[in-house]
């Protein structure tokens, strides 16, 4: 057993850095809280996009704004308990290794496409979501038969795709978030260049476990500076009527509510389910790419095939629960895999605290309307470093692989046509059905997935990787 993941009985801060130790609870919750602002605004942005857009079944109507605002708060429940499944498993339903979940992005063409169908609309959605999770449930279930397709070329390619991927979506927060009438503007780039500052600056200058809370001395900094900005009437960095506007529909205590009791009857069609299916195995090789990382990153070690069939399993599962509650499907948060990688903190108790914070959250929605008002210059100048973590890690990975002419046309072709797709001008996929661009042309993890995984099926082996495997 690595020495990262020895049991430890005692309790120590030195702990963080060990997978299972004992942290006492005032530095656990620190570190756990930066993972929640780490993820806080990525984790409720996808149902803001789907459930604004959607449609009610039969009806044409769209969802009302309370039912939004009681929708994000499920999804920080969720996103909780998914996590503290992850940590703690149960059964084989998850993988005790420190990954945090959230409601994915990989979706959204997907659920679109099936929420704003009058015929199908957000019940039609919320059945795929249940049915798409139990699907992939069981595929992780089963990852010891197909594991061995799994090459570590396919595995770095996929880590390295996720890192490229997640690089605008850094840029696009620091520049304001994307479609904002804002981006660009010179104050969103200084207080994201002064958080960067805060969060190098700080790493450098705070000793022992606290310079690994770079991240959220970044973010406090950079929360002060963009609210002085507004006070002052400088610029418009925060909307706080959002908490008050959240108090006055909801209150200050909610509990989250099950879609079967809220009027929304989810309604499951063979047709929606075969949509988002596909989708579910591309989250599938994110998740598969991004549990890797943390092996490798953390704990200086290659995935363990219980592993791995824990933390697909809790992907698929927890978006079953996530369905159940009429919310969107998760999956592990590559934002959270950087920043295990880039500060060394794995611990599954502290990170823990993040999961219990998230659920908090979410039984208060003030607390959450709290963290959602934080600006997207401040994350975006404290995620650019972490997520370029993970493009680092993956090419660690690859360094690991037999360089030879097989992995190169591997990896040359999967990174040429994988995120080129995203590149293109139009529809590359014009002539196919339309559940086939919005998976490649807006993910280049999806591309580059497929494209690795067939060519280190199709291309022949060296007589040397025969002997190895």
């Amino acid at each position: 057993m690595k020495d990262k993941e020895r049991n430890i009985t005692t309790v120590s801060e030195e702990n963080i850095y060990l997978l299972n130790g004992r942290v006492p609870l005032g530095k656990a919750i620190p570190f756990g809280l930066q993972h929640v602002l780490a993820m806080f605004v990525a984790n409720l942005a996808p149902v803001l996009i789907v459930c604004s857009a959607a449609l009610v079944r039969g009806t044409g109507d769209h969802l009302t704004a309370v039912e939004i605002t009681r929708l994000l708060q499920c999804a920080m429940f969720v996103a909780g308990i998914g996590t503290c499944l992850q940590l703690y498993p149960i059964w084989k339903i998850g993988s005790k290794l420190p990954i945090v979940m959230g409601v994915s992005f990989t979706f959204l063409g997907s659920l679109l496409m099936i929420c704003t169908n009058p015929d199908l609309g957000y019940e039609g959605m919320v059945g795929a979501v249940i049915l798409g999770g139990i699907f992939e449930g069981v595929v992780g279930l089963s990852a010891q038969y197909w594991k061995k397709y799994l090459t570590p070329v396919v595995s770095s390619c996929v880590v390295i795709a996720i890192g490229l991927s997640l690089l605008p979506v850094g840029m696009n927060s620091w520049g304001g978030g994307s479609g904002s009438e804002s981006f660009g503007s010179w104050y969103h780039l200084l207080v994201g260049l002064v958080t960067l500052i805060v969060c190098l600056v700080s790493r450098y200058l705070l000793h022992g476990v606290y310079k690994n809370l770079n991240i959220l001395v970044g973010l406090i900094f950079g929360y002060i500076l963009s609210a002085i900005f507004t006070v002052a009437g400088i610029a418009p960095m925060i909307d706080f009527s959002g908490i008050s506007k959240t108090i006055s529909e909801i209150g200050f205590f909610s509990l989250p509510r099950l879609v079967f009791f809220t009027g929304h009857t989810p309604v499951f069609d063979l047709g929606a389910f075969f949509t988002i299916a596909i989708v579910f195995l591309v989250s599938a090789a994110e998740t598969t790419g991004a549990t890797t990382a943390v092996c490798k990153g953390s704990l200086d070690r290659d995935i363990k095939i219980e592993e791995l069939q824990g933390s697909l399993a809790v992907d698929g599962f927890s978006s079953t629960i996530s369905g159940c509650f009429g919310c969107l499907p998760l999956t592990s948060f590559s934002q959270n895999v950087g920043l295990v990688t880039m500060t060394g903190v794995i611990n599954r108790f502290t990170i823990l605290m993040g999961a219990l914070i998230l659920i908090l959250a979410s039984l208060f929605p003030p607390l959450g309307a709290f963290f959602n008002s934080l600006p997207q210059s401040v994350l975006g100048g404290c995620t650019v470093m972490m997520f370029g973590s993970i493009l680092y890690e993956g090419i660690k990975m690859l360094k690991d692989c037999e360089f030879n002419d097989r992995t190169m046309i591997i990896v040359s072709l999967a990174f040429c046509v994988g995120v080129g797709l995203t590149q293109t001008d139009a529809n590359f996929f014009s002539a196919f059905p339309q559940a086939v661009g919005d998976i490649f042309n807006g993910n280049a993890v999806a591309g580059v997935f497929v494209v690795s995984l067939l060519l280190s099926l199709i291309l022949p082996k060296d007589k040397s990787e025969k002997v190895e495997e």
